[in-house]
C-alpha cells in the first residue's frame, strides 16, 4: 500500500491499536498526540521495529494551526489515503446544570470542531473534486449518542450526536468525490479515557452490566476502524458501526 493515514489521538487506547494494525497492513501512518509523548515515541518505535513508517506529530486538535501542520507533516509521507478522527475528551462527571461554558466550548471544540477541520484538510487532499485520488474518513462516535449519558457526560453523549449527523452528510457530500465517510460507536471500552474523567475503576464497575458482561477493548475497535478503511467495505458511506457488546 502507497498511501498515508492520518490518526488523531494516536498515542494510547483505541487511537495506538487502530496505528498498529494499519501499519502492519502496509499504511504509512501519521498520528498526532498532545501530551503522552513518551508513548507516542514507543509506538513510533514499535511500528518502525516491525518494518512500517510512523510519524509522531505534537497536534492538538482543538487549535486549528495544529491541524494544520499535522496534515502538512503528513503530506511529506505521501498522498492521503484515509483518516481516523479519534483524538476527544471526557470530562468529570456531571449534571447539565452544573456544566460550565468553558467545559462545552472544551469539549465541542476538540470532539466536534477539531474533526470537522481535520476532515476539511483531508478532503482537499482526497476529493477528486481537489485533484485527489479518493479516500476513506472514519470518524469515532459513542453509543452514548443514543442513550445520552445522563448524570455523566451529556455534554459528551451531545459531542458524538453531532458527530452522527456529521457523518452522514458529510458522506452524502463527498460520495461523488471518491471518499467514504463513516464512524465507528464504540460502548464501553477499556481504556484510560476514563481515568481522564476521574472514574478510573469505571470499567470495572459497569463492564459486568453490559449484555455480553464485559467491557470491550481497543483492539476490538479498531478492527472495525480497519475494515472501514480498507476496500472490503467499499460500498459502504454514511454507516455507524457499534462496537458494544450489545449495549
Amino acid at each position: 500500500m502507497d498511501k498515508v493515514l492520518v490518526v488523531t489521538g494516536g498515542s494510547r487506547g483505541i487511537g495506538r491499536a487502530v496505528c498498529l494494525r494499519a501499519a502492519r497492513l502496509g499504511w504509512r501512518v501519521c498520528f498526532s498526540y498532545v501530551a503522552a509523548k513518551d508513548a507516542a515515541d514507543a509506538l513510533s518505535g514499535e511500528i518502525a521495529a516491525a518494518g512500517g513508517t510512523a510519524l509522531a506529530v505534537r497536534s492538538d486538535v482543538a487549535v486549528e494551526a495544529d491541524i494544520a501542520d499535522l496534515f502538512r507533516q503528513a503530506d511529506g509521507l505521501g498522498p492521503l489515503g484515509g483518516l481516523v478522527n479519534n483524538a476527544g475528551v471526557v470530562d468529570q462527571a456531571a449534571r447539565v446544570d452544573a456544566m460550565s461554558a468553558a467545559r462545552l466550548t472544551r469539549m465541542l471544540t476538540t470532539n466536534v470542531v477539531g474533526s470537522f477541520l481535520c476532515a476539511g484538510e483531508a478532503v482537499r487532499r482526497m476529493s477528486t473534486r481537489h485533484g485527489g485520488a479518493g479516500g476513506v474518513i472514519v470518524n469515532l462516535s459513542s453509543v452514548a449518542s443514543r442513550i445520552g449519558a445522563p448524570g455523566q457526560y451529556v455534554d459528551y453523549a451531545a459531542s458524538k450526536g453531532a458527530i452522527d449527523t456529521f457523518t452522514t452528510g458529510l458522506a452524502l457530500e463527498v460520495a461523488g468525490e471518491g471518499i467514504r465517510v463513516n464512524a465507528v460507536a464504540p460502548g464501553l471500552i477499556d481504556t484510560d479515557i476514563h481515568a481522564s474523567g476521574g472514574q478510573p475503576d469505571r470499567m470495572a464497575r459497569l463492564g459486568p452490566t453490559v449484555p455480553t458482561g464485559r467491557a470491550g477493548t481497543a483492539e476490538e475497535v479498531a478492527a472495525a476502524v480497519i475494515w472501514l478503511l480498507s476496500d472490503e467495505s467499499s460500498y459502504s458511506t454514511g454507516t455507524i458501526v457499534t462496537v458494544s457488546g450489545g449495549r
